[in-house]
């Protein structure tokens, strides 16, 4: 088999996962890597293999969802009936909660702040690969990383890492 599918094939679960998070809708997020997929096979002969598959495939994802965006402010909102919750739902566990919580607060993040995020704490990529794909130099990538630690600490009220406190 080709081994340029081979490498694409092996991504496709990070890739999932990584645009579950973004957008919070599994068949939008299914729908998007569908299209990263078709994209990146069509285009396939622009890439050049300086880097990783997985880089190239995450940038191609990340302009599809940025596109997706813009797109969607013009248009303006459309609610999905089936996520509408039912009132005889039961009450959700407590670590449940806590992790809805941190969902929650991860979207009211900036847009390249939760990008930048997602990829380095759900996905565990490289800080210079994630740079890559963000198509930002590395210190801007930290800095975004940054701030959005420590807005998720005040929206979740987390207190800061004890190395990372300052002394008085």
């Amino acid at each position: 088999m080709d081994h340029f599918l081979d490498q694409v094939e092996a991504c496709v679960p990070a890739l999932r996962r990584y645009a579950r998070a973004l957008t919070r809708n599994v068949d939008l997020a299914d729908d998007l890597v569908q299209d990263c997929l078709e994209r990146a096979i069509a285009k396939r002969g622009l890439f050049r293999p300086t880097g990783p598959v997985r880089a190239w495939l995450f940038t191609i994802l990340l302009n599809l969802y940025r596109n997706a965006l813009r797109s969607y402010h013009r248009r303006g909102e459309q609610v999905d009936i089936d996520s509408v919750p039912e009132f005889a739902t039961p009450a959700p566990q407590p670590g449940h909660l806590a992790l809805a919580e941190m969902a929650r607060a991860i979207e009211t993040l900036p847009l390249e702040q939760k990008e930048a995020l997602l990829l380095v704490a759900l996905e565990g990529l490289p800080y210079q690969e994630a740079a890559d794909i963000l198509q930002v130099p590395i210190g801007t990538l930290m800095s975004r990383l940054g701030r959005a630690r420590a807005a998720l600490r005040v929206i979740t009220g987390t207190p800061a890492e004890p190395h990372l406190r300052t002394v008085k």
